[in-house]
């Protein structure tokens, strides 16, 4: 469905109005981001009127792409975890609204905070000016990966995730392996590995 008609951008501006409790919300752009394969990421810049999200803003809208991968989280399960991940402190944008009605675009979405910055690793990894100070980089990712590992389950909003222990990681792993009829050495005696180091 394409977002940018013009009722489907009515029916987003319903939305958006009745979740930022606005008087009025105007959406000045919408426009899709690149990448994305399993879901579609759109710029959205509003102007609202009243309530607290009063101004212009600059927001992120996150649905599902016309392809779908099995194993992937639904935007609303996806939405649930980035609202743990930024409550925990992690650097990520912040959640604002969810929405599971498909009348709006067709497909749920949800509506985040949009940050300034490069998303693309290979980017980052390739172009030093965009990160002229690699060791504070790395320090930044290692506090990052510190908070996400601080986050102990249960957690009450991410029940719908599964526990894989590391050795129901490497049966499956295996599986993969097993479909495809070209050998993997290295890969295979990298999982053997794993299997004999698993902790308990």
């Amino acid at each position: 469905m394409d977002l940018n008609n013009p009722a489907a951008r009515a029916r987003i501006e319903a939305f958006l109005h009745d979740a930022a409790g606005a008087d009025k919300v105007l959406i000045t752009r919408l426009e899709r981001m690149s990448g994305g394969a399993v879901q579609e990421n759109w710029t959205l810049d509003a102007e609202v009127t009243g309530g607290a999200w009063s101004g212009a803003q600059r927001w992120v809208l996150r649905t599902d792409a016309a392809a779908r991968v099995e194993a992937s989280l639904k935007r609303s399960e996806e939405f649930q975890v980035l609202q743990v991940a930024h409550a925990a402190g992690l650097s990520a944008p912040r959640p604002l609204w969810s929405c599971s009605d498909r009348a709006v675009t067709g497909r749920e979405f949800f509506v985040m905070q949009r940050l300034p910055g490069v998303a693309s690793g290979h980017r980052v990894t390739r172009d030093a000016s965009l990160v002229p100070e690699r060791a504070r980089l790395a320090r930044e990712l290692a506090v990052n990966l510190a908070r996400l590992h601080a986050i102990k389950p249960p957690q009450p909003k991410l029940s719908f995730l599964r526990t894989l222990l590391a050795r129901d990681n490497i049966v499956l792993y295996r599986s993969y392996l097993d479909r495809i009829p070209e050998p993997h050495p290295v890969l295979e005696w990298g999982l053997r590995w794993c299997e004999v180091n698993a902790p308990v």
